[in-house]
């Protein structure tokens, strides 16, 4: 499985759509960390890029996100990936909490950024 984080600072970025970089960690059948790689966040708001495409096209199946916008919300899902918003802390730390069930989508959607259309 293949899980995307919004990152800065190798920490999750609360704004999914204008992160320093997605850190894609990769994991086993047993739940194991076994690669790590990051992808540079493309310019402008994250709702409007491809990123849900090229994120699908790796093999991404998980988003962990501090919050974003149903814009964003939406092109994730329409690319099958499962959104869960909430999240904080080191990247790690954060995958393995949602990896052990500690973590689940809190629903809250990012309505007040500069993203006009959300």
């Amino acid at each position: 499985m293949k899980i995307a984080i919004p990152t800065r600072d190798n920490h999750v970025d609360n704004h999914f759509g204008h992160c320093a970089y997605y850190t894609i960690i990769t994991t086993d059948a047993d739940n194991n960390i076994t690669g790590e790689e990051i992808l540079e966040s493309p310019e402008g708001c994250g709702c409007k890029s491809n990123i849900a495409g090229t994120l699908n096209q790796m093999g991404v199946s998980i988003m962990l996100a501090g919050n974003m916008g149903q814009g964003a919300v939406n092109k994730l899902t329409e690319s099958h990936i499962k959104v869960i918003r909430g999240c904080s802390g080191e990247v790690k730390d954060v995958v393995r909490r949602y990896l052990a069930g500690e973590i689940t989508d809190n629903e809250q959607v990012c309505d007040h950024h500069d993203c006009s259309h959300h």
